[in-house]
């Protein structure tokens, strides 16, 4: 008499969001399916870049984008999360309105927000990493990895704003910090929070589930 046992679902090591589909036959449809998660998650930034509140103090509005990009991260891992940030930059430079306030093309691309343009790839990339490391599947490992992803984007966006507009970077009453950095620290705290809630949430119902 023969049986056979179903094994139970496991969590690989290196495994994220994205790998929870259900898997391909084919390298080549592997391949198309990662393709459409990465202009997805381009696109997703596209639309939320939209989200758009201009600040008359500086040239960085207050956009939806950063939360895009955490969510890249943690749901495509560190090489697909971060391509899809690139698609984003080089569709924008290409012309198409994927910037904020549907702006497109190489001034905007390469203009006052280039260092966050630069810094969403490095975090998107940064955040995967550590979603690969399983740092998304609770809520108190996942928050430090969307506030590191929130860090780098600061880091590189400010640099860059005050090599561009010709500030200090954190020196005098106008510089780079004052106008690239603190209006956006609650905003984007919040951001953190929720991206760091929904996929620890869904790797808890996954976990339940397995």
């Amino acid at each position: 008499m023969n049986t056979t046992t179903t094994a139970p679902l496991t969590i690989s090591p290196t495994r994220v969001l994205a790998d929870l589909l259900p898997k391909r036959a084919t390298r080549a449809s592997a391949l198309t399916q990662d393709v459409v998660l990465v202009f997805g998650f381009a696109l997703l930034t596209a639309l939320a870049a939209q989200i758009e509140i201009p600040l008359g103090f500086t040239p960085v509005p207050l956009t939806g984008q950063t939360f895009a990009v955490l969510l890249a991260g943690a749901v495509l891992g560190m090489r697909r999360g971060a391509l899809s940030q690139l698609v984003y930059w080089f569709a924008g430079l290409t012309g198409l309105p994927f910037y904020s306030g549907g702006a497109g093309g190489w001034e905007s691309g390469t203009g006052a927000t280039l260092g966050y343009l630069v810094g969403f790839m490095v975090a998107a990339g940064a955040i995967g990493y550590l979603a690969e490391k399983k740092q998304d599947r609770n809520f108190a490992t996942s928050l430090p990895a969307m506030l590191l992803g929130s860090t780098i984007i600061y880091a590189f966006g400010a640099t860059w704003l005050a090599h561009k507009i010709n500030v200090p970077l954190a020196n005098g009453d106008t510089n780079a910090i004052s106008l690239g950095v603190a209006p956006f620290l609650i905003g984007d705290l919040l951001k953190a929070l929720i991206a760091a809630g929904l996929t620890s949430t869904v790797w808890t119902a996954v976990a339940k589930r397995s």
